[in-house]
């Protein structure tokens, strides 16, 4: 079964690499443009894995986050934060709200791929 992956990012090119890297590595990819629509697709759809942007209008990947770990279908799900804050003190608030790893903008594919596999085991 193909692993499910949604990302959560408000740069249309960030989506776009990202959607490209994940899909070519086997994942079927969802989209979203900020932590409210990605909440709202959790909500919708059941997801193996979520990688979000901290930085974003309307609500932001920690924001998102703390909201996701609330819903019992998706208490469990892993949260990679890829972004390009890399402060120790945000790292923290990440891993308090429940997120799983970081990769920091601009991203090596490869290293992406890599991190989910590992993350999803497979």
């Amino acid at each position: 079964m193909t692993a499910k992956i949604l990302t959560v990012d408000d740069s249309a090119s960030i989506r776009l690499t990202t959607r490209v890297t994940l899909s070519n590595a086997g994942y079927a990819v969802t989209e979203a443009v900020d932590g409210m629509d990605g909440l709202s697709k959790l909500k919708g759809g059941s997801f193996d894995l979520v990688i979000t942007d901290l930085n974003m209008p309307n609500m932001d990947g920690l924001t998102m986050i703390r909201e996701l770990r609330k819903l019992p279908a998706h208490t469990g799900v892993p949260v990679i934060f890829l972004t390009t804050e890399s402060d120790g003190e945000i790292k923290q608030q990440a891993k308090a709200a429940g997120a799983t790893g970081w990769l920091t903008k601009p991203f090596d594919p490869e290293s992406l791929v890599k991190i989910a596999k590992k993350v999803l085991g497979r």
